[in-house]
């Protein structure tokens, strides 16, 4: 008789068995001769393991049960956990494969879900995240998270470094309608095919709709109940195979998690409330090997004390392309209504930012659809584009109830019908929705529904199917609105119904409570009961009792929801009591934004574009009161004004800063100068910048009066910082001891990208500190110390530090006094330096003397690319040195020599070097007497030279014959389109040599002639001769005496023959 035992676990053996493990049977089964040599050899020929574990099997299997029965035995006692694996729990992860392909089908549509198999790897919970509703977090991060690292679905519970171990404990948050649950059925997809953590036995999702149902549970009751085909739940529970429990969706749960009072359960049989029990799980007193995965929204997910969990990630929202690809998804057939959609949503840039939410892009590229769809058939005055949340969910409730949204052209029931057929479930509903959220409830089962008067039978149609979800559970039917925010929208129209004729307060469903007359009485409370909330569960609710006030959504939903022009008697006082809430003597919150956003929603905006056209101008100094201090922190939210920069510069004092604190950290590019800013501002920076919401990446506090303790505040916070990537302190009072606060923060801080310390009084040791920091800090690239007195021995420190530091690329150290000395170790680290790019020395008393080490580093470096030498004193001498040197130097693209007492030998020295240079683009020779002789040198150059792009000539003494010799070399040069000749004396003669060659160059585009003495008839000239050019697109002709009648007759001319050129008279 053949095996009866391989033959029952045949599929398993083949799974299980290791090529090692394979031959230590082979060689037990020779050892009792049922396996031969000759056999044994058949098997190893067979190329894969699969095969060859196959080929074992057949031939035990043949030799009937003896062989059957040995090779159990042999398994048994010497690998008792693969015995376990092929017995007990291969075929129940069979069932259970099984089990999750009917509960989920094939899988997910890959789609758009890169941003779920990528999930952002996160340090804990923000601020905002714990306190506030989801819809401000979005709206104030603009969607975006400041996270640099990202974690591969495959490796989220696995362990992160070779010397770490796996977390038993992930949390995974995300705003509603992200996609929380969409990842959960995404992960359990992938390992049911295999394709993710294999080494986990088994995967069990849960959901705390389904834990709703349950009063008391134990540990293996709950596995029992959900995964009643896996028949030895204590294989689970004691940790036998390696399991992940996934509870999906804590915000759903009906009881908050409290970790403080919790009974300790260590026994899985023993029965206890199942709030209990989840938290008993979650400390690992149950399930003490399972990894447990729980996702939430971010606020419930602050339940879970920080110190339990072990991972952290979140998933993040659309960026631009997918946006694109979602609604191009939704339109698929029409691929211009998608690009209608789109342009629409984008130019909102409040709505743009709230479709990074998956659900709430269905929304809102739903009802600009179905508004664009039926835009032509409506009146003028009802077709204005929907701009705020009210009018966006208005057209979308107006879309569910006229059932017509992209179906087949049908005749449809009327209008007027339809409403009478759903006015009382949507009443009902409104009311669920309304009572749901004071309770925090977003899962309703049947017997609440039937609590609301709720007929289920009713639930049909296209309003109910957009709104409400339905979920048939193990043993129960669950409901749910499809997004939090449609709960909130409804729960608005009830209260705003019920409002009009309530005689109590509808906050106290019993109805028992002081009476309250009058919808502006019940308004107001609503208002108070929000401003007072502090985690902002009310504040979406507000804004659309607000927006159901605006005239526009009165008529869409007039006749529906709401009856015609009904809210011209409450909406003056509204707005008034609206307004008298924003005076806050500078206390803003989110609560106080969120007033100015309902405002938004009654579109009454006249505060905030009062205040928005103060930014643009830049205005703002005086204005801000407490009421707009309130529209300017809701501006800096949601303003265009903001978007590159938010620029709150020579307006703003130490009260209204901290005011403004909550709003300041969320503004990518923040400019702050001229503040009178003090240290105990300092102070205040410090901490937005050192909380983990921060996403300031631009900074500048230039022209201030910040000293070393404002710097040492800084510093502090910039070493737990990480985002700020530039931070410009110029002109501020920063002494050595506050350089070297921001030096030490430079050791620590790998972010920080450039800092300005330009016109403090860092001095030498101050130079010093910064040059240790530059030995270990490899983030920073640019460096601007000008104005320091950092003298001499400053400079050799910061010298010694470029010689190890490769990734500083500019430094400028302008008027710092560093002479000879500095500059001759400067230019000696540029011997071995290779990431300078841009070196900035004007201003430091460099001689003649100094020349030719820069000379010689100019030979051997090949990474430098800009190099300032203004206003120095190198003279002829230490030109003509840097000229031989540029002749082999390839690598320089500008050299700045301006007022540097040069004359005409340094300058035919250069000219030289250009005869050969290909490097060069940019050349400054202004303020140096080089004359006629230097200017002809200079021009037979330019006649061969194909790579300087711009010249500047400023006050270099030329007269007419370099004018004529310059406008030679212009008729042939290709390459030049920047020339200034400002303050020379090219006259008329040079004028008119220029005016010939302009007819010809067609490479100049930008020519300075200000100030050459060219008079009337010298800048006629060269007006004319634009008719012939094409190029030029600005010249400069002032200070030439032209005189009116010249500059009417150049004006005529330009605006016949070269209207582009842009002339200055």
């Amino acid at each position: 008789m053949e095996g009866v035992w391989i033959n029952r676990y045949r599929k398993q053996l083949m799974r299980s068995i290791s090529p090692q493990f394979l031959e230590e049977i082979i060689c037990y089964m020779r050892k009792l001769d049922l396996l031969s040599a000759e056999e044994a050899g058949q098997v190893q020929e067979v190329s894969s393991l699969s095969e060859q574990v196959k080929a074992v099997m057949d031939l035990l299997a043949g030799k009937g049960s003896y062989a059957s029965q040995s090779l159990q035995t042999y398994i048994e006692t010497t690998n008792a956990q693969l015995y376990l694996h092929i017995t007990v729990y291969d075929p129940m992860v069979q069932k259970h494969l099984e089990s999750l392909q009917n509960r989920y089908g094939t899988g997910v549509e890959l789609g758009q879900l890169e941003r779920l198999t990528n999930l952002l790897l996160v340090e804990g919970l923000t601020d905002i995240q714990q306190k506030e509703h989801d819809v401000m977090q979005i709206e104030a991060t603009k969607g975006m998270r400041n996270v640099a690292k990202k974690i591969p679905l495959e490796k989220l519970f696995l362990p992160l470094s070779k010397v770490s171990i796996p977390p038993r404990i992930s949390v995974t948050v995300g705003v509603a309608g992200i996609g929380k649950s969409t990842l959960v059925k995404l992960f359990t997809c992938m390992w049911a095919k295999g394709e993710v953590n294999k080494d986990i036995i088994f995967v069990l999702p849960l959901t705390f709709r389904e834990l709703n149902t349950y009063e008391k549970l134990s540990a293996e009751r709950l596995i029992r109940s959900a995964f009643p085909h896996i028949t030895e739940p204590s294989f689970i529970s004691n940790g036998t195979a390696r399991i992940l429990l996934i509870l999906d969706g804590l915000d759903e749960f009906k009881t908050p998690l409290d970790f403080s009072n919790t009974v300790v359960c260590t026994d899985p049989k023993k029965e206890i409330q199942v709030d209990s029990l989840i938290t008993n799980i979650i400390r690992g007193n149950l399930f003490q090997e399972a990894s447990i995965w729980v996702t939430s929204r971010p606020a419930a997910a602050s339940q879970i004390p920080g110190g339990l969990v072990d991972r952290m990630t979140e998933i993040r929202g659309f960026g631009a392309v997918e946006i694109k690809d979602f609604l191009d998804q939704m339109f698929l057939e029409n691929r211009d209504l998608s690009s209608q959609v789109l342009g629409q949503i984008k130019a909102n840039r409040s709505l743009y930012t709230m479709c990074t939410v998956p659900a709430f892009c269905w929304i809102s590229g739903s009802s600009m659809g179905y508004f664009l769809k039926n835009s032509t058939d409506q009146s003028q005055e009802t077709t204005t584009v929907p701009k705020t949340l009210s009018e966006i969910y208005s057209y979308y409730f107006k879309m569910a109830l006229s059932s017509d949204w992209q179906e087949k052209q049908k005749e449809t029931p009327r209008i007027e019908q339809a409403i009478n057929n759903s006015k009382k479930i949507i009443g009902n509903l409104g009311r669920l929705a309304f009572y749901g959220l004071l309770k925090k409830k977003y899962v309703f089962y049947e017997q609440d529904m039937k609590a609301y008067g709720i007929d289920l039978s009713s639930l049909q149609g296209s309003l109910c199917n957009r709104m409400l979800l339905k979920e048939e559970m193990q043993f129960s039917t669950v409901y749910y609105f499809s997004h939090l925010t449609l709960q909130e929208f409804l729960a608005a129209t009830y209260y705003y119904a019920s409002a009009k004729r309530a005689i109590f307060d509808l906050f106290t469903e019993s109805g028992m409570s002081w009476p309250k007359f009058g919808f502006l009485n019940h308004f107001k409370n609503a208002v108070q009961r929000s401003l007072q909330s502090d985690d902002g569960q009310l504040d979406i609710f507000v804004r659309f009792l607000s927006g159901l006030l605006s005239p526009q959504v009165n008529k869409l939903l007039s006749g529906w929801l709401l009856m015609k022009d009904e809210h011209n008697s409450f909406r003056s006082h509204v707005i008034s009591f609206l307004q008298s809430c924003l005076n806050t003597d500078y206390a803003i919150s989110s609560r106080t934004v969120n007033v100015m956003q309902c405002l938004y929603e009654m579109q009454h905006m006249e505060l905030a574009k009062t205040m928005e056209e103060a930014m643009k101008n830049e205005s703002l100094a005086g204005m801000l009161t407490p009421v707009n201090c309130s529209a300017l922190a809701y501006l800096l939210q949601v303003s265009e004004v903001c978007m590159e920069e938010t620029n709150l510069s020579n307006c703003l004092t130490y009260n209204i800063c901290k005011s403004l604190l909550s709003q300041l950290l969320f503004c990518s590019n923040l400019r702050l100068d001229n503040n009178k800013f003090k240290d105990n501002v300092m102070e205040l920076l410090g901490s937005v910048l050192s909380v983990k919401d921060c996403q300031i990446q631009k900074m500048s506090l230039a022209e201030n009066q910040i000293s070393n303790k404002g710097a040492k505040a800084l510093a502090r916070s910039l070493m737990v910082n990480r985002s700020l990537t530039v931070l410009d302190l110029r002109s501020n009072a920063i002494g050595p001891t506050g350089a070297k606060a921001l030096a030490d923060a430079l050791k620590i801080n790998q972010v920080l990208l450039s800092l300005n310390l330009q016109n403090n009084v860092i001095k030498e040791d101050g130079a010093k500190f910064l040059a240790e920091a530059l030995l270990t800090n490899h983030k920073l690239t640019t460096l601007h110390l000008q104005k320091n007195s950092i003298g001499p021995q400053g400079a050799k420190k910061i010298a010694e530090a470029l010689k190890q530091n490769g990734n500083l690329r500019e430094l400028i150290l302008q008027s710092n006094s560093i002479s000879n000395t500095g500059v001759t170790a400067l230019i000696g680290a540029l011997r071995s330096n290779q990431g300078l790019i841009s070196l900035n020395l004007r201003e430091n008393s460099i001689s003649q003397e100094g020349a030719p080490e820069i000379a010689n580093a100019l030979r051997t470096n090949c990474t430098l690319r800009n190099l300032d030498l203004a206003a120095n004193l190198l003279y002829d001498e230490g030109v003509k040195a840097i000229a031989l040197a540029m002749r082999e130097n390839q690598a320089l693209m500008s050299l700045h020599l301006q007022w540097n007492f040069i004359q005409s030998k340094a300058a035919k020295a250069l000219a030289q070097a250009l005869h050969s240079n290909t490097s060069l683009t940019s050349l400054d020779l202004q303020e140096n007497a080089i004359g006629d002789e230097g200017m002809i040198a200079l021009a037979a150059a330019l006649k061969v030279n194909t790579t300087l792009t711009t010249l500047c000539l400023q006050v270099a003494s030329i007269g007419v014959s370099g004018a004529k010799a310059l406008a030679e070399a212009l008729v042939v040069n290709r390459t030049l389109t920047t020339l200034d000749l400002r303050g020379n004396s090219i006259g008329l003669a040079g004028a008119k040599a220029m005016a010939n060659a302009l007819k010809v160059n067609r490479s100049l585009r930008v020519l300075n002639l200000q100030e050459n003495s060219l008079g009337m008839d010298g800048a006629i000239c060269i007006a004319t001769a634009l008719t012939g050019n094409h190029g030029l697109t600005y010249v400069n002709l002032q200070g030439n005496r032209i005189g009116q009648s010249g500059a009417k007759v150049i004006a005529d001319a330009i605006r016949t023959n070269s209207p582009r050129c842009i002339v200055e008279m």
